[in-house]
């Protein structure tokens, strides 16, 4: 028996943290494979017990595990939180895993299973843990409750019925007034249980979330609603995860829970249809309501009706009365165009909030990615693009050059396909940071991938806009302006993986602005890309 030491990765430190406060009862560690295989085809553990999605321990290298290994699982500061003992090792059926548990083997439009197949390690390892030390927080403590205490704190308050809400999005007059449907109906206590671990890519951080929650309690009567936070990782996963939604709220203590329509819905699917059936979460969870242990609770769509001044179930508004209703994409043009948010749609503290959280787009940072083929004329362009930023722009400009950020942020790097995405997504990680600052940054780097330049923007959307510039010069034309010689070495076989000889240059699909230098000047394509730029910032 050795002993080793793995640091988690964020989604794997919810689920650990979930594992050891109780959250995931009857969970007492990561799956084994026997567990595992189980879950994900019949939604239940080898005991039989009740358990919709698969909880797993990912790795990409396993040569130096052996079954009985004890692990110490560690947090990203080298905090020890918990020690595993290796009782499973195996590589997963991840195409069957993505089909049975998400619905599609392969559809990487899904979070979860873009994760699995893009992100996750190749290998799982399983087995019982124990406990060494509570997962750290510096944010929000007075909220953050155990099963254990909640319940506590609802037996200290002679609360015995509670109704659980599930939210990852900022709540407004329509959740608000879902909820109070529920309390009424149940007339039960409502618990607020917003999630605060990994949610889908480009949602509202969870900080900004919490706040909006804190200003929203004080709108319910006196002693009738209560805020905790819950450290969980979501899947996405529709039906099977609203069931494990419900599970996790049993053992918070809930003994009503609210089911949404699409409840963990993540969109659309690569042919632009919904994932699942907007009422397919409902159904999975009614069938095992007895089993689970709680009242399901389940409502329509909630719109404010303009001639009665208030809110109802779309099912319940009379007929040719005007309903009105804002998107989370209408909300978002909304912040960024500067405009008022309507009173009707949310309470005005929120407003404030998600104002000081999403200024106007004139006020925020952006980042311009140049991509394309060596010699393509990516550097020149970012120069010139910066003198001519610096010219009509207060904002501080800093250009993040491929070649630099190798000698300097990514030295020792290889140019493997790994170490090539390694090597964009830093620049990505640094250009959000300027972003989120409210610069603007400007990449200039080859990055073959696409999925490392998807990496880079879902990391800079985050805080601000994201331009991809391909620079779409011919290969020919590259090559004749190779200074250097190096075209003409990797046809030789003298350098590998040169990218547009012997390894691959995944052509941009929608990128914002496309320039052939070949075709156009450098003072045309600096007047396309600041125009470009204009039009967004408004």
């Amino acid at each position: 028996m050795s002993c080793h030491e793995l640091t988690l990765t964020p989604r794997q430190l919810c689920d650990l943290e979930m594992i050891v406060n109780g959250g995931f009862h009857p969970l007492t560690g990561f799956l084994t494979q026997q567990d595992y295989d189980s879950v994900v085809t019949t939604m239940r553990l080898t005991s039989g017990q009740l358990w919709p999605i698969p909880i797993t321990l990912d790795v990409d290298n396993i040569t130096a595990f052996t079954i009985g290994d004890k692990i110490t699982l560690k947090d990203s500061f080298n905090h020890p939180l918990a020690t595993l003992t290796l009782a499973s090792i195996w590589q997963p059926d991840k195409a069957k895993e993505a089909y049975h548990v998400f619905g599609s083997a392969d559809d990487t439009c899904h979070p979860a299973i873009d994760y699995l197949l893009n992100t996750a390690g190749k290998y799982y390892l399983g087995g019982p843990i124990d406990r060494l030390s509570d997962p750290r927080h510096y944010d929000f403590n007075e909220y953050r409750r155990t099963p254990a205490q909640l319940k506590a704190y609802f037996k200290e308050h002679g609360i015995n019925k509670i109704v659980g809400f599930q939210t990852r999005n900022p709540m407004h007059r329509s959740h608000y007034e879902l909820t109070r449907l529920a309390q009424a109906e149940s007339d039960a206590h409502v618990l607020i249980h917003p999630v605060v671990g990994m949610t889908k890519p480009g949602d509202v951080d969870y900080f900004t979330r919490v706040k909006c929650y804190k200003q929203l309690i004080s709108y319910y009567d006196d002693g009738s609603a209560t805020l905790s936070l819950l450290p969980l990782a979501m899947r996405m996963a529709g039906p099977r995860e609203a069931l494990w939604h419900a599970l996790i709220r049993k053992n918070y203590g809930c003994t009503h829970f609210v089911i949404g329509r699409d409840h963990a819905g993540p969109g659309n699917n690569k042919d632009g249809q919904p994932f699942y059936d907007p009422y397919a979460a409902q159904k999975l969870v009614r069938q095992h309501e007895d089993e689970v242990g709680l009242t399901m609770l389940t409502y329509q769509m909630v719109v404010y009706v303009e001639d009665l001044s208030g809110y109802r179930q779309i099912h319940q508004v009379p007929k040719d009365m005007k309903i009105r209703t804002i998107s989370g994409t209408q909300l978002r043009q909304l912040l960024y165009s500067g405009q008022e948010i309507p009173s009707w749609f949310t309470f005005a503290e929120i407003a404030r909030i998600l104002k000081q959280r999403y200024p106007p787009t004139g006020k925020q940072g952006f980042t311009l990615f140049f991509t394309g083929l060596s010699g393509a004329g990516k550097s020149t362009l970012a120069q010139a693009v910066q003198q001519k930023l610096l010219e009509v722009s207060y904002k501080p400009v800093t250009i993040l050059d491929g070649d630099q950020v190798r000698q300097h942020l990514s030295k020792g790097l290889t140019f493997s396909k790994e170490d090539r995405n390694a090597n964009v997504e830093r620049i990505g990680y640094v250009a959000s940071l300027i972003t989120k600052s409210g610069g603007i940054a400007i990449a200039a780097a080859i990055a073959p991938y696409q999925e490392a330049r998807q990496t880079c923007r879902s990391l800079v959307e985050e805080f601000g806009g994201f331009f991809e510039i391909h620079v779409n010069t011919p290969l020919s034309t590259c090559e004749e302006r190779d200074t250097k010689g190096l075209y003409a070495k990797a046809r030789q076989g003298m350098i590998k993986n040169f990218t547009g000889i012997s390894d691959p240059y995944h052509v941009p699909v929608q990128p914002e602005v496309t320039i052939n230098t070949e075709e156009t000047s450098i003072g045309e394509a600096v007047t396309e890309i600041v125009s470009a730029v204009r039009e967004y910032i408004g």
